[in-house]
């Protein structure tokens, strides 16, 4: 191990780009899926194989048949405060955002598999509380309205987001596929999410131009852009998102595994940061890509030419976009700062 990757492994994290179902590493996949027999493979070995996707369309295949093993309140428990002890003790995360998409859980399946809302949201908000309790780690949600389902999708997620509300709930998002699913013909979703006080944070750019960004921009009101790859196809979005700092959750070996990109040499980060583009590192789905948040931060440090004080400052970034409470990010901001120092 370099002494960069070292300084990495220990520098204490936020992650904003997250999702609660992508961070199932095979020991919890494993676990559901022995609890839950059928498509998925339990075995570790096939499991590898079963994750190896083709594209970003056989990606979220696999994706929903991760989501089918999760059945019961247990399950969800069990899979959230899993995922954050993974979090806490291997990647010191101090503060994150996972993205949840509960419409794919409590939604009536065709098999009636579909768990009470009631049952969903308590689950994760134990999970949550203990996670606190136990590891340190201070967790928020971010409710995402899964594209593939369409509005019939949004209109679940604003409806679980608005009425069936978590405690822990801070901001309201856009995931799934983007081609074919334009970002307008959610604005009434958002604009209802936002008027209760959520955040508004869609993936956009991820395997679409420029002008999806825009349209998160402009129609969704976007306040971070999830990806948002494809904007350094257009030096006047490029300004824009500097001139208003707005950040980028970006997600290196995500956007290689998706073909979002060709090579991470071929990473637009450089293009983000010449630009002035406030840029977050986030790991997105980590087992699913083969990474973590620490292999994250090295490749952005290698793109960036960084040295440890600039991959503390990349933690910084993170904490400073988070919508975390004043005190978790000024303790969060605090514990960075001793330890590059030290």
């Amino acid at each position: 191990m370099t002494d960069l990757s070292a300084f990495i492994a220990g520098l204490p994290k936020a992650e904003l780009h997250v999702h609660h179902v992508g961070s199932a590493s095979e020991r919890i996949v494993s676990e559901l899926a022995s609890r839950h027999p059928g498509t998925v493979p339990s075995d570790p070995d096939r499991l590898r194989e079963f994750f190896a996707f083709r594209d970003f369309a056989h990606f979220i295949e696999v994706y929903l048949a991760v989501v089918a093993l999760i059945r019961t309140p247990e399950d969800i428990h069990y899979l959230t405060y899993e995922i954050a002890r993974e979090m806490a003790t291997g990647q010191q995360l101090r503060y994150a955002e996972l993205t949840c998409t509960p419409y794919t859980s409590v939604r009536p399946h065709d098999d009636d598999l579909g768990m009470p809302v009631e049952g969903y949201t308590e689950a994760i908000e134990a999970a949550r509380l203990e996670a606190e309790r136990d590891f340190g780690l201070v967790l928020r949600w971010i409710y995402d309205i899964p594209g593939e389902f369409g509005i019939p999708g949004a209109d679940g997620t604003l409806d679980i987001a608005l009425n069936h509300r978590p405690e822990g709930l801070v901001g309201f998002g856009l995931g799934g596929p983007e081609i074919g699913v334009p970002r307008p013909q959610f604005q009434r979703h958002f604009d209802a999410a936002r008027e209760a006080g959520l955040r508004c944070v869609p993936h956009a750019g991820e395997t679409t131009g420029p002008e999806t960004v825009w349209d998160a921009l402009r129609v969704l009101r976007a306040e971070r852009i999830g990806h948002g790859t494809s904007a350094a196809q257009d030096p006047e979005l490029l300004a824009h998102l500097a001139a208003t700092g707005i950040p980028l959750e970006v997600c290196p070996s995500s956007n290689l595994a998706t073909r979002a990109v060709a090579s991470l040499e071929d990473h637009p980060i450089r293009a983000f940061r010449d630009a002035g583009v406030v840029v977050t590192v986030n790991s997105d789905d980590p087992p699913m890509f083969g990474t973590t948040l620490n292999r994250e931060y090295e490749i952005a440090a290698d793109l960036l030419g960084l040295d440890a004080a600039g991959a503390a400052e990349l933690a910084r970034t993170a904490v400073r976009a988070s919508f975390a409470p004043d005190d978790v990010r000024a303790r969060v901001l605090g514990e960075i700062d001793a330890y590059a120092a030290g």
